[in-house]
């Protein structure tokens, strides 16, 4: 039998999002494991960092290295990993099995950690727009649900699922009022795509790596809390209404593609998008 290690060692596949955040929530400060290394897929330029030790915690004095998912066969056995963490989104299950096997086959576990160890509970009401794919609609759907709370004389502030490419100390907690906000912040096209359409219309967007004090902060922004899905990932928060935006154009993906699926079985409501 294989000799194992009272502190297990853990590599988390991520894409800058999800990954950070099931760190802070799950593995942060926790004895049981040490996270010995992210892995970075899907964005370009987001491998070769490291998670900052000043988010990190005290457990991980020279951070955590960031390295390609390429790399994920050499640091399992170098490493002895005992588990692979999968923490990302819009991929098809297919995929995710892929890895699992690539996981499996070099010596490690494969984990998916679920809603009950990393959503976060609010003092506010929650609002999530989620989807099953990324680009069936989000956007457009939580500025609707904005506008209809602020009908009915609400305070909305929108929290936005993490797009951290930058120096992650300076983007720990990101506060977006006014434009100037937006430069200030340094933020890239896509983010201004996000953010812009919200603060032009004075809504109060957060975001950034640790959705723990993002959370804090936007609760004494805003009396309802409005989560901007990213791609097809399940809320950081946990929602007390769960709303899922479908695409007519993709039959079929809801039911084969991670974590979408999850998503659509979760849903209090389901908005099927781009139709009449």
């Amino acid at each position: 039998m294989a000799h194992k290690s009272e502190q297990q060692q853990v590599v988390i596949l991520g894409a800058a999002g999800r990954d950070f955040h099931d760190f802070n929530t799950y593995f942060r400060g926790n004895p049981e494991y040490r996270v010995v290394a992210f892995t970075a897929t899907q964005i370009p330029n987001i491998s070769d960092r490291i998670y900052p030790s000043e988010i990190a915690g005290p457990h991980y004095p020279q951070g955590i290295p960031i390295v390609p998912e390429e790399e994920l066969e050499s640091l399992i056995r170098h490493e002895k990993i005992d588990t692979c963490v999968f923490s990302y989104s819009d991929v098809s299950h297919e995929y995710v099995m892929h890895l699992a096997s690539r996981s499996l086959a070099a010596g490690a576990s494969f984990m998916l950690l679920g809603p009950g160890h990393t959503m976060l509970e609010s003092q506010r009401p929650v609002i999530a727009v989620c989807a099953v794919r990324t680009g069936s609609g989000k956007s457009q759907t939580t500025r609707y649900v904005v506008e209809r709370l602020r009908a009915f004389g609400r305070k909305p502030v929108v929290v936005r699922h993490p797009m951290p490419y930058g120096d992650l100390c300076k983007q720990r907690v990101q506060r977006f009022k006014t434009y100037d906000d937006l430069e200030r912040h340094e933020v890239t096209i896509e983010e201004r795509e996000e953010y812009e359409p919200h603060v032009r219309e004075g809504t109060v967007v957060f975001a950034g790596v640790d959705y723990q004090e993002i959370l804090r902060q936007a609760e004494a922004d805003g009396d309802v809390v409005v989560w901007d899905g990213g791609n097809n990932d399940l809320p950081f928060f946990r929602p007390d209404l769960h709303i899922v935006v479908a695409d007519p154009h993709r039959p079929g993906h809801e039911l084969t593609y991670h974590p979408g699926e999850a998503n659509l079985r979760m849903a209090d409501a389901v908005v099927i998008n781009k139709s009449n």
